[in-house]
């Protein structure tokens, strides 16, 4: 179980500097999307660049983030049932959802979104507007950030299966939102 949990560790490191990636980004996008404004207002000129540049840090910050989210069990999940079990059972039907449910769907979502990132990418795709950004990189965001989420449900499959086990306690304690 220890190499397995050295794997975990290793996608949780690299999901957590993800994560304070897309918080700066967060920023920058309301930076540049502040900044953007005030030019066109005050000095009458705009810029489709920095229009689609909001668009690509907001691509990133979703498809990246998630993982992030996932990684600090502060996703969304449907809790008619969750609620009512131990916690044993919370991490037996974590394990279960992220096993059978998650991972496929995000496998299967970066395999159909490659062809979609190739075909830009092939064609060097850039932007139809004027001043507009080359479009190849920002399609790669769509399957890695998929990828991204995989791996981070196979290091919580890994966490749940230790915490099952003893090997290790986890907090995947859920609290419910309180608005």
């Amino acid at each position: 179980m220890r190499p397995l949990l050295a794997v975990s560790n290793a996608i949780d490191f690299i999901n957590e500097k993800l994560g304070g990636i897309c918080n700066w980004l967060v920023l920058a996008a309301c930076v540049v999307s502040a900044g953007n404004a005030m030019i066109r207002y005050a000095f009458g000129y705009s810029s489709n660049s920095w229009l689609e540049l909001q668009w690509y840090m907001f691509a990133v910050f979703v498809m990246f983030g998630a993982s992030y989210t996932f990684k600090k069990n502060e996703h969304v999940r449907v809790e008619i049932l969750y609620l009512l079990l131990s916690e044993r059972g919370q991490l037996w039907l974590d394990l279960i959802g992220t096993l059978f449910f998650l991972i496929p769907s995000c496998l299967l979502l970066a395999y159909l979104s490659w062809p979609f990132f190739m075909q830009a990418y092939s064609v060097g795709e850039i932007s139809s507007n004027a001043g507009g950004l080359i479009r190849w990189p920002i399609k790669a965001v769509v399957p890695v950030g998929f990828v991204f989420l995989a791996l981070q449900g196979v290091s919580e499959v890994i966490k749940r299966m230790a915490a099952l086990k003893g090997y290790v306690m986890i907090d995947a304690k859920y609290e419910r939102p309180l608005q």
